[in-house]
């Protein structure tokens, strides 16, 4: 299984991939039912459960930036393990929540503690990626997604149960995994904190404009995956004639292909240039799929699930080529002594998009219909056309500031070199005696 590709070898890399694994199978459970336990089991309105999750994941958004940098100085396993402690208690005070401010309460803790183990996770992904980051990367993301499909498994279970012991069981179960990715990623070797080059800001992410603007794209580039969580559920069952069993098939058939496909994507991105490339076509992906799906209203329900089919094929080739593309330059645009802080910065992009996603994609995707779903595909399109002159100016910023660093520090030891020659030599030989 190793020589195939299934299994990694034995190492920090396993190590790494089965704590993520475990924790995405706790996290899918919840993602997926966390709706029907706010408002079957604790008895909160969809209105309330909306606003909670908003403000939430708006908050959320604080921490990621600032754990990032702590993970960066004081070593990120240890860091990361630490949040995922913190998410599993307020996971498990989930179970307590019986009023709606409570329940933002608890909602704004967890989503600190997921922004912040997201950001000290990255160092951890960069500095034990190995000689194929990408492909190693690419490993994550696959394992990711089938621990999702295995988690929906679980959640559709608990969703038919539907009753407040199995809803209970379902929260638990993801605090336990935390308790258990924390108990695996101790098993990771620590990784010491890089020296910081002289002359470098404390909140260096925050001031390079070039890879902020990559992290706005990528936020906007990264509403594709609510596409398929959140608009193309709605727009099957509500626009089209396709049965309404396809919602999960296709879904399924996404995840399948994320699986089997994303570490093939991987090869050959070896570079921030063909990261670029990568993500530009998933732009041409993404129009085309949408395009595809925004066709079917009106259609016979054969030729509108038929459409459907090969449009979220598409799309899920675009999702996967812009995966790729997103995870090698989000870690090699930001330096090597920083990962944290700009993994941090990088989730605040991703993290407001989530935040904005149901309401843009409601209005363009549902109420416009056809038309919103063309101009989306359009606007992913122009996102991915504009990354490669984008990542050329983010390397060209990156060496100017090593070469102003290198000369900073020139400068700091000739002018110590000076300080240390004018001052006046030694005397030797005995003193006289007053």
């Amino acid at each position: 299984m190793v020589s195939r590709g299934i299994l990694l070898a034995r190492g920090p890399r396993r190590t790494l991939a089965a704590a993520s694994f475990v924790n995405m199978v706790g996290s899918g459970v919840f993602m997926l039912s966390a709706a029907l336990f706010y408002t079957r089991s604790v008895g909160l309105s969809v209105a309330q459960v909306g606003l909670g999750l908003g403000i939430g994941g708006l908050v959320g958004l604080l921490s990621g930036i600032p754990v990032g940098r702590l993970a960066d100085r004081r070593g990120p396993r240890e860091v990361y393990r630490l949040t995922l402690i913190v998410q599993a208690a307020a996971m498990a005070a989930m179970v307590l929540v019986h009023s709606f401010w409570l329940f933002v309460t608890v909602v704004c803790l967890t989503e600190l503690a997921g922004s912040a183990s997201q950001a000290a996770r990255g160092p951890l992904v960069r500095g034990l990626a190995g000689e194929k980051p990408a492909r190693f990367r690419a490993y994550l993301r696959a394992a990711v997604n089938l621990a999702a499909s295995i988690g929906a498994g679980l959640a559709a279970l608990v969703v038919q149960l539907d009753t407040h012991a199995a809803y209970l069981c379902l929260v638990l179960g993801n605090a336990l995994s935390f308790v258990a990715t924390a108990v695996i990623v101790s098993r990771l070797p620590s990784l010491p904190p890089l020296p910081v080059p002289s002359g470098t800001g404390r909140w260096v992410a925050l001031k390079d404009r070039p890879y902020l603007v990559v992290t706005a794209l990528d936020g906007v580039m990264s509403l594709q995956g609510d596409v398929q969580l959140f608009a193309v559920p709605l727009w099957i069952v509500g626009h089209t004639a396709a049965p309404r069993w396809f919602v999960g098939t296709s879904a399924l058939a996404s995840t399948f292909m994320v699986v089997a496909l994303q570490v093939r994507a991987s090869r050959g991105i070896d570079g921030n240039a063909a990261a670029a490339r990568a993500w530009r076509r998933s732009g041409w992906a993404f129009l085309a799929g949408m395009t595809l799906i925004g066709l079917t209203a009106g259609l016979p329900g054969w030729a509108a699930a038929l459409l459907i089919a090969v449009g979220v094929g598409v799309h899920t080739i675009g999702e996967i080529l812009q995966a790729v593309g997103s995870f090698e330059l989000r870690y090699n645009l930001a330096p090597a002594h920083a990962q944290g802080q700009y993994s941090g910065v990088f989730g605040f992009g991703r993290g407001l998009a989530g935040v904005a996603a149901p309401s843009l994609l409601g209005f363009l995707c549902i109420t416009w219909g056809a038309p919103g779903w063309f101009l989306l595909g359009g606007i992913f399109l122009a996102v991915g056309q504009l990354i490669p002159p984008v990542v050329r100016w983010a390397e060209r910023a990156s060496i100017l500031a090593a070469e102003r660093a290198s000369a900073l520090s020139a400068e700091r030891a000739s002018a110590a070199e000076a300080q240390r020659a004018a001052l006046p030599e030694p005397v030797s030989g005995p003193q006289p005696q007053r």
